[in-house]
């Protein structure tokens, strides 16, 4: 299994589809992958295998809220809970624009809070921007 650079949690696909052409667009080189919820979410970050002796965690979770089987509230409290997972960047990418969510969320111990672009376009560029600063500007433990 090559290392994954970005760990997306999405439920819908159309949001898949145009979430993966505009990281396309943007950061080709980038290995990308979807997990549906955030029991795959947890499952996936908890069976990375170690390449010699660490675990190579992705660089960022994109992460939507409202997903089935477990949400993205319950998926961000587990990972930041976590002694292990909590070092990972979690952007939470939704639709919902509450003052009230984006507080709970960075209480629940999000990075950043980003509200999905309504068009193709601000998506591309707001993916852009966000792996921009994630991958360029961020200096993060253990990445080089």
């Amino acid at each position: 299994m090559s290392e994954v650079s970005i760990l997306i949690a999405e439920d819908d696909a159309d949001d898949r589809f145009l979430m993966q052409t505009a990281l396309k667009e943007t950061r080709a080189g980038e290995k990308i992958q979807f997990v549906e919820n955030g029991i795959e979410l947890l499952s996936f970050l908890n069976d990375l295998p170690e390449v010699d002796g660490e675990t190579k965690f992705p660089r960022f979770i994109l992460l939507d809220l409202n997903m089935p089987k477990m949400d993205g509230r319950e998926a961000l409290k587990k990972i930041k809970s976590s002694n292990t997972l909590r070092k990972i960047p979690v952007i939470v990418f939704s639709t919902t624009k509450s003052d009230v969510e984006v507080k709970r969320c960075y209480e629940l111990g999000a990075n950043t809070y980003v509200v999905k672009p309504v068009s193709f376009d601000s998506l591309v560029n707001t993916i852009g921007d966000i792996c921009d600063y994630w991958f360029q500007t961020a200096t993060l433990p253990g990445v080089n």
